[in-house]
């Protein structure tokens, strides 16, 4: 501001109503307005200006050294924000803390006033959604977020995100933004949750799903749509499947371990098979679904008869659960080493099987799911397995 002197010492100002805005306890000068827009929902940081590294421009006219705002405005101080390059791994249900810090180089005398600002990046095309802003003691949490999250500032400089009960949906990556002034740093936090990857179709078969009917079904199964990392490391893991399904990202892809005819051909190393994006609604596949470890418990249910459909879900109501689904069994397999040799209904009325140890008669050599498909609900060849939250 022009014909002001700066201030002697870092301190946030005596706050005054601004215009346009009774009441409004924020400072009614350059900074104060953007904070101010910050705090309101109709304004989005990522609309404001972004200077990635930026650097403080020198003025030999108002060079105040021994001042937080003079260090930081004119002797070319650099803030810097840094966040661990390795992904955090969690569990459903978890806490878990993404660590955030910043500093200056060359450090500063005095600490100045900041806004802290999280958010998380989209992957499937939709806008970024909003986390966390904070201003001082000053803080709030958007969306889902709302009530689960806060400011973790352990130390000086630190303005970590703590997350309570995480949900399948918070897997994905975070940005911790640091303004300072109109400026601004940033750095990113990739969070995934402990969970495997299953493929999925209808009772109806093979290739029935658009994007949006994918999503449904995965949801129906206590997962949600795999993201590429998410598919990309069960494959690395083992995972071979021919059939192509949807990605969180829209594209279609299926991964092969072992190359042959049918998934792409000999001549092809094995990997990760891409179609591309597809149009969300025109095209039809299956489904690559993500469940994460659970917080329950998946048992087959000992009962002294073979089941219908409609009576294995009234028995698992009888034993106090209800009737598992997909994503159960494969979390529970995979994490709490379920093994069983019996076929059960599940809740989306297909019949499935969970092996950790292969043996005889207990179907193919390699651990997995087995499946019988969908038999007709009316069958009373199968068992049933239950699912009972903690």
């Amino acid at each position: 501001m022009q014909g002001k002197k700066l201030p002697t010492r870092v301190s946030l100002p005596r706050p005054q109503p601004c215009p346009g805005y009774p009441g409004a306890a924020i400072v009614c000068d350059t900074m104060g307005l953007f904070l101010l827009a910050l705090l309101l929902p109709l304004a989005h940081v990522s609309a404001l200006p972004f200077y990635n590294g930026f650097y403080y421009s020198n003025s030999p006219h108002d060079q105040n050294p021994g001042n937080g705002y003079g260090e930081g405005l004119f002797n070319r101080v650099k803030l810097v924000v840094e966040t661990p390059e390795e992904t955090l791994f969690s569990y459903q249900g978890a806490n878990v803390t993404l660590p955030c810090r910043y500093h200056y180089k060359p450090a500063l005398v005095s600490p100045r006033p900041m806004c802290i600002k999280w958010w998380k990046l989209s992957e499937n095309g939709a806008l970024d959604q909003d986390v966390l802003v904070a201003i001082g003691l000053r803080h709030r949490s958007f969306g889902d977020y709302r009530g689960r999250v806060s400011l973790w500032q352990d130390e000086d400089n630190e303005v970590s995100l703590e997350i309570q009960d995480l949900r399948l949906e918070d897997s994905g990556r975070y940005r911790c933004e640091v303004i300072d002034g109109l400026e601004d740093e940033s750095s990113l936090v990739e969070l995934e949750l402990w969970g495997v990857v299953f493929p999925y179709q209808p009772r109806q078969g093979r290739y029935q799903l658009n994007f949006y009917e994918a999503q449904q079904a995965c949801e129906g199964q206590a997962a949600v749509v795999a993201s590429f990392e998410q598919l990309f490391r069960a494959w690395e893991q083992g995972l071979d499947w021919c059939n192509a399904g949807w990605l969180q990202d829209a594209s279609v892809r299926y991964p092969v371990t072992l190359a042959r005819q049918p998934c792409g051909g000999l001549g092809l190393a094995p990997g990760v098979r891409s179609y591309g994006p597809r149009h969300r609604r025109l095209y039809r596949y299956d489904v690559f679904c993500f469940a994460a470890a659970l917080k329950g418990q998946v048992y087959y249910l000992q009962h002294p008869e073979k089941l219908t459909l409609e009576e294995a879900k009234e028995a698992c109501q009888e034993d106090g659960a209800q009737i598992a689904k997909v994503g159960q069994l494969f979390a529970a397999w995979k994490f709490r080493g379920l093994d069983h040799c019996d076929a059960g209904w599940l809740a989306d009325g297909s019949v499935r099987y969970p092996v950790v140890h292969p043996r005889p008669k207990c179907g193919p050599p390699e651990p997995g799911v087995r499946s019988f498909g969908f038999p007709d609900p009316q069958s009373r060849k199968y068992g049933v397995y239950c699912y009972r939250p903690r």
